[in-house]
């Protein structure tokens, strides 16, 4: 007998920051947050919380499986929980869940005529989809990975992302810690970089050595003409690669600064769909994609990645802000991904998370030790997480 989707529940996990984005115990000048709790971040004009939030959904078919999505609910997440209560749960509840990339198309579908390509709905469906995809796996009782067509690595050898200290001396002193915990690639992000981009590499690359991987967030904040200059300026420090370098619209800027470099430039952690990724991979503008779960759901990120990988381009998924449920759906995708070599490893975030998921997911030697189990391989450990966990 076919077992149906019977209930979908939705729940803001809302949970304290310690300390400031980048790691510092106050906001930093300019950044203070307003009375919702929002700052602005000044380099790339984008709005931020003062605290790590997320949207979990809980989807339970007649049988009584039970099958844990998660979005993004940075910001505003009343208003991707209202598309899903009143829109798009009626149209899941009744259905199966093997028919999952269906039902991902049929959900896509609906809204063609009324914004179908990006923001909070496209956010909504991809948490559905992820708790489609972890009841398609316990009903067929396979891990994620397999159900997506084979297991190609054990584990994923992981980059640490952010250097959240106050000092370029003190960064290089971070970074040389995690190195001796096994860590042999590293991302820093250009608004910290306090003393100068070009001298927070230079200083970098003296403290890890020339074995590292050195890359560089540029988050979106310069002109294709200014990245240009300033990714050859990094590269005689041996640059990595370079992200996010112009606005993620200026897809012209950014095949100019491909053309025009050495370094791999690597975008897509604000895609939605594979469109998104043709509209940069047909015009050659990249050569890294990094394909971010909680915008996606693992039937976008799948079809991007096998779209990246079509073209020869490299996978480095992107990850941030989440209680563990999407990190878990990136890293059983990514362990379906032949060109996919490392994956980002947002420390801030995931260790201090883990405590409200059941899973033996970790990190740690420099790799990622993946979920194991049925779906997911993951569950909410919902007495841990209940008083950050806000039903809605």
């Amino acid at each position: 007998m076919t077992d149906t989707v019977k209930k979908i529940q939705c729940f803001i996990a809302t949970i304290p920051r310690e300390k400031s984005l980048y790691g510092g115990l106050k906001p930093r000048v300019g950044e203070e947050p307003n009375s919702q709790g929002y700052f602005v971040r000044k380099e790339n004009k984008t709005v931020y919380p003062t605290s790590d939030r997320s949207i979990v959904i809980k989807m339970e078919t007649k049988n009584g499986v039970v099958g844990w999505g998660e979005t993004y609910g940075i910001v505003a997440p009343g208003a991707t929980i209202a598309i899903i209560k009143e829109l798009l749960a009626d149209f899941v509840i009744g259905r199966d869940p093997m028919d999952r990339e269906a039902i991902h198309d049929d959900l896509y579908d609906m809204m063609r005529v009324r914004g179908y390509n990006g923001g909070y709905y496209l956010d909504a469906l991809a948490g559905l989809d992820i708790a489609l995809w972890d009841l398609a796996g316990k009903q067929a009782n396979c891990s994620i990975t397999q159900l997506i067509g084979g297991t190609r690595k054990t584990t994923v050898p992981a980059y640490i992302s952010g250097l959240p200290k106050a000092t370029l001396a003190e960064r290089a002193e971070y970074a040389c810690e995690w190195q001796s915990k096994g860590f042999n690639s590293f991302k820093f992000a250009s608004p910290l970089a306090s003393e100068g981009v070009v001298n927070e590499i230079s200083t970098l690359r003296k403290a890890l050595g020339e074995s590292s991987r050195i890359a560089c967030d540029l988050l979106w904040s310069h002109k294709a003409h200014e990245s240009i200059q300033l990714i050859k300026q990094m590269e005689e420090h041996g640059l990595w690669f370079a992200e996010a370098p112009v606005a993620s619209e200026d897809i012209d800027g950014l095949a100019n600064i491909a053309r025009k470099v050495d370094t791999a430039i690597a975008v897509g952690e604000e895609w939605r769909t594979v469109f998104d990724a043709a509209a940069r991979i047909n015009k050659q503008a990249c050569s890294i994609v990094q394909p971010e779960m909680g915008h996606k759901g693992i039937t976008q990120f799948m079809r991007i990645a096998r779209y990246a990988e079509a073209h020869h381009l490299e996978i480095i998924p992107h990850a941030t802000i989440g209680v563990g449920i999407f990190m878990a759906a990136s890293l059983q995708s990514s362990a379906a991904i032949q060109s996919c070599h490392v994956h980002e490893f947002q420390h801030q975030v995931f260790e201090k998370n883990l405590r409200y998921v059941k899973t033996e997911m970790n990190c740690k030697n420099g790799e990622y030790i993946l979920p194991s189990g049925a779906g997911l391989g993951i569950e909410l450990d919902e007495k841990a997480i209940d008083p950050y966990l806000e039903l809605c």
